[in-house]
């Protein structure tokens, strides 16, 4: 069975763009990416002494559960060479599961929607960008509202750059 996936990619280490192209290639390894935003130049928030992120949004079509997804992208942030020694500090590559079709769950292991999107400029904007109409499970509003629902705040800025190919 096909399932669809909304995914947040981010990094703030070394060659962001390079680390994000690199982990969009292997996403492949978890499905077929239909999708990618633009790429975002996002202010840290929570933990703000830290570089700049470089955020994107990814559409991805998969055969796995969302437990088994979530097991292959922790998989490509390790194998990429993310060491989880704060968790909200500065990293290589960081993917979130978003939005996993119409799934609702919270397991010690997996919480989906994600639980902090909606609050959060740098997932609405390029999520907005890529599935405008794709609806929160539990809000029961589109991401565009969402977006246009958050106060006025973190600095998110759309490079001027093509579009990453997916």
């Amino acid at each position: 069975m096909k399932h669809i996936a909304y995914l947040s990619l981010g990094s703030n280490i070394g060659d962001r763009e390079a680390h994000l192209h690199d982990a969009i290639t292997r996403l492949r390894t978890c499905g077929r990416v239909l999708s990618i935003s633009s790429f975002y130049e996002t202010e840290p928030v929570e933990l703000t002494d830290q570089a700049w992120f470089l955020n994107c949004a990814a559409t991805l079509e998969t055969s796995y559960s969302a437990g088994e997804l979530i097991g292959g992208l922790l998989a490509i942030e390790q194998q990429m060479g993310r060491h989880r020694l704060d968790k909200k500090g500065p990293r290589i590559i960081d993917i979130d599961i978003l939005l996993f079709d119409d799934v609702v769950t919270n397991t010690p292991a997996l919480t989906i929607p994600h639980p902090a999107m909606s609050g959060r400029r740098f997932v609405l904007a390029p999520l907005a960008e890529i599935a405008p109409e794709a609806r929160h499970p539990v809000l029961k509003k589109t991401i565009r509202e969402l977006l246009d629902a958050l106060p006025p705040g973190q600095i998110v800025r759309k490079l001027k750059r093509d579009s990453p190919s997916s």
